[in-house]
């Protein structure tokens, strides 16, 4: 699997790779994403085999602007306001679906809704216009597997596979996109992401509705329950680590650890700690620890997406 620099070469090459119905992973401001050409079912359906993904759950599907995605679905005044507030960005919004735009099924799982959004990562945005085609793409790691927030988090989940990496650095948020459900009357959360509830209730001005897990029929990407999960076993709400036990610590005063310890935030920064939470994970899952001890994050802004990732980590395989 070759590694490549961001560069107008590299991009233009990912590009054509992209157009002839093969594999790049792609930093966004998120995560890293493994896209193909949301247009080709065969191409969608080698990200399902790459990733081990079960073909019920389906992807998002990136483009460059806001007219790009009104091609492909249906929107009304709040999908608009929403995507003029907060497009390029880290909010997908999952809307009804136009048949006549040529996105693969599989790519929708067969749902008459699709889930579709502008990033906001320069290198993302040349690669959109250097393929010129949507590009569906969930993150680029092991289904269920902690995500990747570096070229080298994916080689090291997917490095047998037949895939071209852009390497444009670390990522700068660290957890995924919000998914947003604007296709019905009520707008409901999916996802908790990059942007806050808090943010998107006040440019709606009103109170959103949570379905936040469905292992059946799930809407959005990120619903399973088990997601996002290390080797080792993770118990949240630690207080004290014992022995065997790595800390995942967040905040001024960790408890000891006799093991392995990474402080998401030792000023207790929300953005600083989504940005390091699944780095983090991988290290101390790397230190060989059975458990991983987890302090307590709090629920507010940011502290949704963090600890929406960490109990789905924590569930039961």
């Amino acid at each position: 699997m070759p590694m490549l620099p961001a560069s107008h070469d590299a991009i233009e090459a990912a590009g054509e790779r992209l157009r002839a119905g093969r594999l790049v992973a792609f930093p966004t401001e998120t995560v890293y994403g493994l896209g193909a050409d949301a247009t080709q079912g065969r191409a969608v359906a080698a990200i399902f085999e790459a990733k081990g993904r079960p073909r019920f759950n389906p992807l998002i599907v990136h483009v460059a602007d806001l007219l790009a995605a009104e091609r492909m679905a249906v929107f009304d005044a709040r999908a608009r306001t929403l995507a003029t507030a907060f497009w390029p960005g880290p909010l997908t919004l999952v809307l009804p679906r136009r048949p006549e735009a040529g996105i693969s099924d599989l790519a929708t799982a067969g749902l008459d809704t699709i889930a579709v959004r502008v990033p906001a990562h320069p290198l993302a945005l040349s690669l959109l216009a250097a393929a010129g085609r949507p590009i569906a793409a969930p993150s680029a790691n092991r289904s269920g597997h902690v995500s990747p927030t570096t070229a080298a988090h994916v080689a090291a989940d997917l490095g047998a596979q037949d895939i071209l990496i852009l390497d444009g650095g670390p990522t700068g948020i660290g957890v995924e996109s919000t998914v947003l459900d604007v296709s019905d009357a009520e707008p409901v959360l999916l996802r908790p992401g990059g942007v806050t509830a808090e943010a998107i209730e006040r440019v709606l001005g009103t109170r959103l509705g949570r379905r936040l897990h469905d292992d059946t029929r799930p809407a959005s990407p990120g619903q399973l329950a088990s997601h996002y999960a290390p080797r080792a076993r993770v118990r949240l709400q630690a207080v004290s680590v014992v022995p065997g036990e790595a800390l995942l610590a967040f905040g001024p005063d960790p408890p000891p650890a006799p093991g392995a310890f990474v402080n998401l935030s030792p000023s207790a920064d929300l953005k600083e700690a989504a940005a390091n939470l699944f780095a983090a994970l991988r290290v101390l899952d790397a230190s060989g620890a059975a458990v991983i001890a987890v302090m307590p994050i709090p629920e507010t802004g940011l502290g949704e997406a963090i600890n929406d990732r960490l109990r789905r980590a924590a569930a039961k395989r």
